[in-house]
């Protein structure tokens, strides 16, 4: 982990830069004051702003580890939180029994030993509260606008104390608090209850300059008047009111398609070629045609002068 976290927001945006992560001034703030309070903090935006990422760069930089729980419909509580490992248990059974152990030792003992902690497999919630490390795991909880009400609500209340009663085992409760991001993506709105017991924000699509910052650093490999034709030409698109509007993942990936085919500069034969790298649903695809490429571009390389 980082000796020692900065006492100012500038210190988290330059952290994160290091690894590649540009955050805005304000998604900075609310992570420095996330890591501050220890505080979860709960970011909601479009899909592709980057909020996932912050939770990657963030382990990144705190040097520990990343635990992920990627939320979806009928996700419940055993499946983010533990299992039994059935098959070992059974083992562990026969064993006993081919050996005659199972005799010796009395059934109350025999199953006592089968819900040992050794034949519990530990789901991300329970890893990021029993982890034993001195430096905090970064809990990444992912699109828990996908999850339903029941898991929202258990989330809630491991949230508040960071501790969890298994019946055959007993109380696990986190010495250290993981660092914890929560991300929705707002296909449904979260409970209130949720959001109040996190730090928010809202994560937007980058400015234009920030977002030719973007490309530059993860795309290197084209130029600086290729990034701002693109961001501008990305800016354009996110206008024409499209299903899926393209986030700064699309952009990098439309710069690394446009570069992997030696393009130096748009022109609309390339925009035409690699829009799959940019838009992922059919109809937005024929959205922008209709609106015209040739004019898009034209308003892209005025954009950018």
């Amino acid at each position: 982990m980082a000796s020692e976290l900065p006492n100012k927001p500038e210190g988290v945006a330059k952290g994160l830069a290091d690894f590649g992560y540009l955050a805005s001034e304000g998604l900075a703030t609310a992570i420095f004051l996330s890591l501050s309070l220890k505080r979860p903090l709960f970011l909601e935006g479009d899909p592709g702003v980057g909020k996932t990422e912050v939770a990657k760069t963030l382990a990144k930089w705190l040097d520990t580890e990343l635990i992920r729980l990627q939320c979806y419909e009928g996700l419940d509580i055993a499946q983010a939180l533990y299992e039994w490992d059935y098959t070992r248990q059974l083992l562990h059974l026969r064993a006993a029994e081919a050996s005659g152990r199972a005799m010796e030792v009395g059934e109350k003992v025999l199953e006592d030993e089968m819900y040992h902690e050794r034949f519990l497999v530990k789901r991300p919630l329970l890893q990021a509260i029993s982890h034993s490390n001195e430096t905090p795991p970064v809990l990444l909880i992912d699109e828990i606008d996908r999850a339903d009400d029941e898991f929202e609500a258990f989330l809630l209340e491991m949230l508040s104390e960071y501790s969890v009663t298994i019946p055959e085992i007993g109380p696990f409760e986190a010495r250290i608090p993981p660092v914890v991001i929560v991300t929705s993506n707002r296909t449904r709105d979260v409970h209130d209850a949720l959001k109040r017991r996190c730090l928010y924000h809202w994560v937007e699509h980058p400015g234009f300059d920030r977002e030719v910052m973007i490309i530059r650093s993860r795309v290197p490999e084209v130029s600086e008047n290729f990034a701002k034709q693109v961001a501008a030409a990305v800016e354009l698109v996110r206008d024409l009111g499209l299903y899926k509007p393209p986030g700064v993942a699309e952009s990098i990936d439309w710069a690394i398609a446009l570069g992997r085919l030696g393009s130096k500069e748009l022109d609309e034969s390339s925009i035409l070629g690699t829009m799959g790298a940019l838009l992922k649903y059919r109809e937005d695809q024929i959205r922008v045609k209709d609106h015209g490429i040739q004019e898009l571009l034209d308003k892209a390389l005025a954009r950018v002068g």
